[in-house]
């Protein structure tokens, strides 16, 4: 009989786990913008060689989370403020449609479960945690998003995510906020009334706001 032996981490799944570490790690702001980043530097966060680290950046440069400068510097973005409405503006297309879809098979359980999200952004202001205000900002809007079955829509939306990361960090950094977004609670009332018009201003405005703040 022949006995193959399965290695523990093969070079596919070692850039999986590369890529997906600093997509979270960029998505959630917890890296600075302009912020360098090293081959050598991820691949000994990671504990993985050159190869997957090299694979993961060129990931991440393609989907405009990294920028590869011409000498070969790898960072995260600084966005200027014609970018950055840009993507407020994408994100402003792309949300309202997908909270507009995601009304029709909003149940309770759903509402109820933004709820319990929303208070747990409470908890993350209250603790001036930025990152934790981005991840559970973030997990707000997509378990919404997923109710609208659109995954390629959603796919577009986390890519925005994505590329405003950094920024999104420096913004909230900035803000100091002392209570959750307004615009949330509009959200789930709207959705608990099953006022489309309402959802989407309320989804528009709040994913807006913020970013036009950091422009102006």
């Amino acid at each position: 009989m022949l006995i193959t032996s399965r290695p523990e981490s093969t070079p596919s799944s070692a850039h999986d786990r590369v890529y997906r570490g600093l997509r979270s790690r960029i998505m959630h702001g917890e890296i600075a913008p302009g912020q360098a980043l090293t081959l050598r530097g991820i691949g000994k966060e990671f504990g993985v060689s050159m190869t997957p680290a090299r694979e993961s950046v060129r990931r991440l440069v393609a989907e405009g989370a990294l920028t590869l400068s011409t000498s070969g510097r790898v960072s995260t973005p600084e966005l200027s403020n014609e970018r950055i409405e840009e993507l407020a503006a994408l994100r402003s297309l792309i949300e309202v449609e997908l909270a507009s879809r995601a009304l029709p098979r909003a149940h309770m359980a759903l509402i109820e479960r933004l709820q319990t999200i929303n208070n747990s952004v409470a908890e993350t202001i209250t603790r001036q945690d930025a990152v934790g205000y981005i991840r559970t900002n973030l997990e707000f809007h997509r378990t919404l998003y997923l109710r609208a079955q659109a995954p390629a829509m959603l796919a577009m939306a986390e890519t925005v995510w994505l590329q405003l990361g950094p920024t999104m960090r420096a913004l909230y950094g900035r803000l100091r906020r002392k209570e959750p977004p307004h615009y949330h609670r509009l959200i789930i009332a709207a959705l608990r009334a099953g006022d489309e018009p309402g959802l989407r201003l309320a989804v528009r405005s709040d994913v807006t706001q913020g970013l036009k703040m950091l422009a102006g």
